[in-house]
């Protein structure tokens, strides 16, 4: 074990000049690091909320929007694929979780079920399961059922595709390392270190950005607008270009945002801001099928349930790409423009809570934390000098600096977050490791005691004190993982830290000291161990 492999030495030397190199910039000013970009890496630490201040979101996906969203498209899927077939129904109605239907000719009741059945989708994750359910009732009536299994599914998938979404949103800030977490079933917790402005991120986050092309239903009068009378395939929307007038518009959707591939913050003919925009090939197509049909008619185009602007149709738009007008500011088509390539939310967004996280407060907590961080390390010091005197206890803290630089040079060559949990994790890093090298000078004192000469002792020692340490570091990362895989916030950033250490603290304990001690073996050939 004290023979000073090539291999060994090597493998030290390297992982301390990388512990160097990337955590040497920690240190530096920025405007150091801006002039030696190219030359070797410039990226520093990630502080996270509580110690460099932000915003926090807690926010719950309305899944209960998400199913009437879901069983609207399903009413009208069930019209559109009853009148493809011709077959006569009458009743459609949408409750709760289900659509009805009633076919009026018994003769094709098994072919309108047999239709309907292929409305549904298999589940992603359990493939032999389908989304939605069709029921034969009396009276000639279907039931479209969304199964419990497809609500689960959706709703889970809404979640993971919302924080998607959120993400790139958050990006388009330039909000550093924003942590975006998911939170019990259908909760989303958003913190942006270096944000000041919560307001920002709820506007930006919590417009659910469906984009869509409706055409404005004509044969609604004013009269029946007022009285209620609206088709069953309409809807009534607040027109926004018109100080919010409500104007009827057809459900069918012509294009969908889904079908976008640019926006772009543009300018109109009377140089006021506007968004360009542009169609995928599928988008193009329809878009233009749909303004050849309807030429000299209106189309909507809606934002959220809100109508930008409802132009007319003078010629088929072939091109693919056209442009959204609505009095917009610059700030508000900025926004716009920034949701519309960050994607559409499958659902409504709730903010249940926030807070903000001062710059000053974040700075007194990373001064906390050094100051807590240098005690622990003066107090270790002080421990290891006493208990295994001047030789042993200064390789153990010249071990313990190698592996509080890797420990940093690894956070930050990954990118992790350190929070003042995190710190806490380093600090019982430290710890651990001071542990691993009691275990192996313990090792090493009855080794001696029992009559072994000291290259022996030492040799032995360290063979024997690698099992108790692995033991113990093994269970620690186990324990790390299952903290970082189910915890949330301040738990992953303590779990993520002590992962780190628990690496860095097997190599600092055992092949730093080892060797070392294997040179000062060699340099002063001592009859007796002073430990």
């Amino acid at each position: 074990m004290m023979n000073l492999s090539r291999w060994k030495v090597g493998l030290v030397i390297v992982a301390v000049l990388l512990g160097i190199l990337f955590a040497v910039p920690n240190f530096l000013p920025a405007s150091v690091r801006d002039q030696v970009k190219g030359f070797m890496p410039t990226q520093t630490l990630n502080l996270g909320l509580d110690l460099q201040g932000g915003s926090y979101l807690l926010m719950e996906v309305d899944t209960n929007d998400l199913i009437k969203t879901k069983i609207a498209a399903v009413s009208d899927d069930v019209r559109a694929r009853l009148d493809e077939k011709g077959i006569a129904y009458t009743g459609v109605a949408a409750t709760g979780t289900s659509v009805s239907v009633r076919i009026t000719d018994a003769s094709r009741l098994q072919e309108a079920q047999a239709t309907l059945v292929k409305l549904g989708t298999p589940l992603p994750k359990n493939p032999g399961v389908m989304d939605l359910a069709v029921q034969q009732n009396s009276d000639q009536t279907l039931l479209v059922i969304f199964t419990q299994e497809g609500i689960r599914s959706t709703s889970a998938g809404a979640v993971e595709t919302s924080i998607e979404v959120i993400r790139k949103r958050i990006d388009a800030l330039g909000t550093k390392e924003p942590s975006i977490s998911r939170q019990g079933v259908n909760r989303i917790v958003i913190e942006a270190p270096g944000e000041s402005d919560p307001e920002q991120l709820k506007r930006l986050i919590g417009r659910t950005a469906k984009l869509t092309f409706q055409m404005v239903d004509e044969t609604v009068s004013p009269s029946d607008l007022a009285a209620g009378r609206v088709p069953p395939g309409s809807e009534v929307l607040p027109d926004d270009s018109r100080g919010g007038t409500p104007l009827v518009v057809r459900k069918a959707i012509l294009v969908s945002g889904n079908n976008l591939t640019k926006a772009n913050v543009g300018v109109d003919e009377y140089q006021r801001p506007a968004i360009d925009f542009a169609f995928n090939s599928e988008g193009a197509k329809k878009f233009g099928d749909a303004t050849l049909r309807n030429v000299g008619k209106r189309f909507a185009i809606v934002l959220d349930g809100h109508i930008v602007s409802a132009p007319v149709i003078h010629g088929a738009i072939t091109t693919g790409s056209g442009q959204i007008t609505g009095g917009f500011t610059h700030e508000e088509a900025s926004e716009i423009v920034n949701i519309l390539k960050s994607g559409a939310l499958p659902a409504k967004l709730n903010f249940e809570s926030q807070r903000t996280v001062g710059a000053e407060l974040g700075a007194d907590a990373v001064h906390a934390g050094v100051v807590s961080t240098i005690i622990g390390f003066l107090t270790i010091v002080v421990f290891m000098f006493l208990a295994y005197g001047f030789i042993f206890g200064g390789v153990s803290i010249a071990a313990l600096l190698v592996n509080l630089l890797l420990i940093v040079a690894s956070m930050t060559a990954f990118q992790a977050t350190l929070t003042l949990p995190g710190i806490a994790g380093l600090i019982l890093s430290l710890a651990v490791a001071v542990d691993a090298n009691v275990l192996i000078y313990e090792r090493i004192r009855d080794e001696e005691r029992s009559g072994h000469r000291p290259i022996a002792a030492m040799d032995v020692g360290f063979a024997r004190a690698l099992v108790s340490i692995m033991d113990a570091n093994i269970t620690n990362l186990i324990a790390a993982l299952i903290m970082f895989v189910f915890g949330a916030g301040p738990v992953r950033g303590f779990a993520w830290t002590l992962m780190i250490g628990v690496f860095t603290s097997v190599f600092s304990a055992i092949l730093v000291s080892q060797i070392l001690l294997g040179w000062w073996y060699k340099a002063a050939k001592p009859k007796k161990l002073p430990i």
